[in-house]
């Protein structure tokens, strides 16, 4: 049973022409995303209807087109500053390629990008000069450089190089500083409003703008066209996760019609190796930028990926390419075994009261903590900062999920850092590792007071179909859209009342057969009507699945292996056949049926923040029967006044993450020599259950913990409350392995609550 939120969208009923020209589902989905208009949906679906924006409605695109006529006209020496991620590479390639056309490469023309292993992103102090000391060891005088996919913030560094006699373009899209750094000209989309076309382009893209703008002004130089670079900026904005909206969107469907022509060498040969046509998005993002990003996290040094894009030598693109490869075998490796270990210290955490989770050691590579980071962020539910430790330097990444703005909050506490940049939902950053509790502390209280609380998960559904219109005909209606991603999320179904059926599991191995890489359950799924599709759900085992009808949430998917269509599980909310077999309704148990009475949403709140004026009748623990619905209303009901709801929404408890939490309060207890109230322990766990804290605790015996009730106390008032020990921390467990036991009871508590709940809600009046 999921503990995430469902939030379906409201069904928009689309025009008749607009059904006569996608289909009925893709039309559903143009209206929902706000594409209803004749000429947009037309701009939407065809790359040729689209209007382009010109280059020059960046506000200084003028001033560095100027620079750079210059630099040509005087035989001047420029660097490309790059970063090392797969946006940063391809936009280094583009600028690679493109000013190729009017600076000799090599000569005129050099390109600089950071080691990811020893440098963070951004330009620094230490890189100019390693770079002007090389251009002197070559008898050139660098007098330009030009950043892409970085450089907005490096205000001291830029401030370095205004000193050493060096200019300065600056082609970013990452956040603005409070003051305009000391350059020629700054390209960043950042500058425009919200709603511009060009808002929300990514490194690579903002690259190609400036070399179209400098096509437009030189057009007579250039020998090979502008259109060849489209490949390299639909690598890079798939990869950055950018909104596919505006230009963006333009950018990526003309990207992906180059790319589908696999006129790249070193683009043909990826596709290849990861067995790609490369006429879809996530032939990029599960494909060719893994590929890509993998030589950083494992290596540092990205030169060689910047020669694999623009090379026309097939024997030394056939060598990158087996070097490609070896990097992201291990880099996958390497992910698997922090993102272990970073499990087992978030299962020492108490996670009840940790808002922002940031943990350092310095066993783990640098190169793949932001993947690990996303992987806490999508396990945990929480923000989180993941960080190595070298020479007293703690430098990570940072990962966020939607709703909360991490770059906010690391920049309330630059005082405690040493460097830090990015997105509200991804970083990087570094503090000195001494300063690690202050900074864990510092966030966690801004979190607090800013959020309130963790937010749930969350799955937003876009349209609710059967079985039967799940066929080539509904894929082929949806790939009208394409590409998706950011800002045009693929569609999320919702299939209700089907079951699960053929269960099995399937161990994905290694091309030598050997060691189990993944796990995935694969189904066949099921309606009432005879209709079935078969589908997998990755990363989890077949016992997880129901044997209940089951309203499921999907992907529709394209198994070009065997020549389907098949579906991805991505959650579902089983039906419980005993509830439907209890006490008849509320109403009718009542001593006044007809009675209403208002419920006040308090959920989670304490006696302290109530408010002690109003008259209500407080409901502190959530129902678990009927026999419970009917007390909590009746109690009202006859006090004559409304119903405040303060226990915990039960939408917040999920198995997993409470299993995890009872953990961590275990080995702090058995550290510590301290004691807790059942009371207590129930407010951390959210779980207000006798039965399923005793599952509980007796998987944790099995694991070598000692739990020992105490003593009790009573209030007066006929509440129990227990003094609990527990101790003998075991040194072989760590929390990792689930109890499966005590996560089934508390999911099937979590649904209880949750039907008992909006049973409470439906026969009331809510205020």
């Amino acid at each position: 049973m999921s503990s995430t939120n469902w939030q379906i969208l409201e069904t928009v009923e689309p025009p008749t022409w607009l059904i006569e020209k996608v289909g009925r589902f893709a039309a559903q989905l143009l209206c929902q995303r706000g594409i209803v208009e004749p000429e947009a949906v037309e701009e939407f679906l065809s790359v040729e209807a689209y209007k382009p924006t010109s280059s020059f409605a960046f506000p200084e695109m003028t001033q560095a087109i100027a620079r750079i006529r210059q630099a040509w006209e005087q035989g001047e020496t420029i660097a490309i500053w790059g970063d090392f991620d797969a946006d940063g590479i391809t936009a280094t390639s583009v600028l690679w390629e493109g000013l190729g056309q009017f600076f000799a490469q090599g000569d005129r023309l050099v390109f600089f990008i950071p080691d990811r292993l020893k440098e963070s992103h951004g330009i620094s102090i230490r890189g100019l000069d390693e770079l002007r000391s090389q251009c002197q060891a070559e008898g050139k005088l660098l007098s330009l450089i030009i950043t892409c996919d970085t450089g907005s913030t490096c205000l001291d560094a830029l401030n370095h190089a205004q000193n050493l006699g060096i200019d300065v373009i600056v082609t970013d899209h990452h956040t603005l500083p409070d003051e305009r750094p000391p350059v020629v000209a700054i390209i960043n989309p950042r500058y425009l409003p919200n709603q511009h076309p060009l808002f929300n382009l990514s490194g690579v893209a903002v690259a190609y703008k400036l070399m179209e703008a400098l096509y437009e002004n030189l057009p007579e130089v250039p020998q090979q066209p502008l259109e060849d670079l489209l490949d390299l900026v639909a690598i890079g904005l798939v990869a950055d996760l950018v909104k596919l909206t505006g230009d963006c969107r333009y950018l990526a469907q003309r990207g992906i019609e180059v790319l589908r022509q696999k006129k790249r060498l070193g683009v043909r040969m990826l596709l290849e190796q990861c067995k790609r046509v490369g006429d879809r998005p996530i032939d990029i993002s599960f494909g060719i930028a893994p590929r890509i990003n993998a030589v950083s996290r494992i290596w540092g040094d990205v030169r060689k990926c910047v020669e694999l894009l623009t090379t026309r030598d097939e024997n030394v693109c056939k060598a990158l390419i087996e070097q490609t490869e070896l990097a992201n075998t291990q880099r996958k490796a390497l992910q698997k075994r922090v993102f272990k270990q970073v499990q087992s210290k978030i299962s020492q955490l108490d996670l009840s009261t940790t808002g922002i989770i940031v943990l350092a050691d310095p066993q783990w590579s640098v190169g793949v903590l932001g993947l690990v980071a996303g992987q806490v962020v999508a396990e945990y539910g929480r923000p989180t900062i993941l960080c190595a430790i070298e020479d007293g330097i703690a430098k990570g990444s940072a990962r966020s999920l939607e709703g909360i703005n991490l770059y906010d909050l690391l920049k309330d506490q630059v005082h405690l850092l040493l460097s830090f940049g990015g997105h509200p939902l991804a970083g990087g950053l570094s503090f000195q590792f001494e300063n690690l509790q202050l900074l864990t502390e510092a966030l966690d209280q801004k979190f607090w007071s800013q959020y309130g609380q963790l937010q749930s998960k969350a799955i937003n559904i876009d349209l609710e179909v059967a079985i039967a219109d799940l066929t080539k005909e509904l894929f082929n209606e949806f790939k009208q859209l394409e590409p998706f991603g950011m800002g045009n999320p693929y569609p999320k179904l919702l299939v209700r009342d089907c079951q699960f059926s053929e269960i099995s599991n399937a161990n994905i191995r290694t091309q030598k057969g050997q060691k189990v890489e993944y796990i995935k359950t694969e189904f066949t799924l099921r309606d009432r009507h005879g209709n079935q599709i078969y589908g997998d759900w990755w990363g989890h085992y077949s016992y997880e699945l129901p044997d209940t009808d089951c309203d499921v949430v999907i992907e529709l998917v394209d198994n070009a292996f065997r020549r389907r269509y098949d579906v991805r599980l991505l959650d579902f909310h089983a039906k419980s056949a005993p509830l439907s077999a209890e006490l008849p309704p509320l109403a009718t148990s009542l001593e006044n049926p007809t009675a209403q009475i208002k419920i006040i949403d308090w959920y989670g709140r304490n006696a302290l923040e109530l408010d002690l004026n109003l008259s209500a009748t407080i409901c502190d623990r959530c129902p678990q029967s009927w026999q419970d619905v009917n007390t909590i209303i009746d109690r009202a009901y006859k006090a004559n006044q409304a119903l405040a709801l303060v226990y915990p929404h039960p939408e917040q408890i999920n198995g997993a993450i409470a299993w995890q939490t009872l953990v961590g309060i275990a080995k702090y207890l058995g550290r510590t020599g301290k004691e807790i109230q059942r009371s207590q322990l129930i407010t951390k766990l959210g779980i207000d259950d006798r039965d399923v804290l005793q599952i509980g605790f007796d998987e944790l015996q099995q694991y070598g913990y000692a739990v020992q009730v105490i003593s009790s106390t009573s209030d007066g008032f006929g509440e129990v409350d227990e003094i609990i020990r527990i101790s003998s921390i075991p040194s072989i467990y760590d929390g990792s392995i689930p109890a499966k036991q005590f996560i089934q009871a508390a999911n099937e508590l979590a649904f209880q609550q949750q039907f008992f709940d909006r049973q409470l809600k439906n026969l009331s009046i809510k205020r």
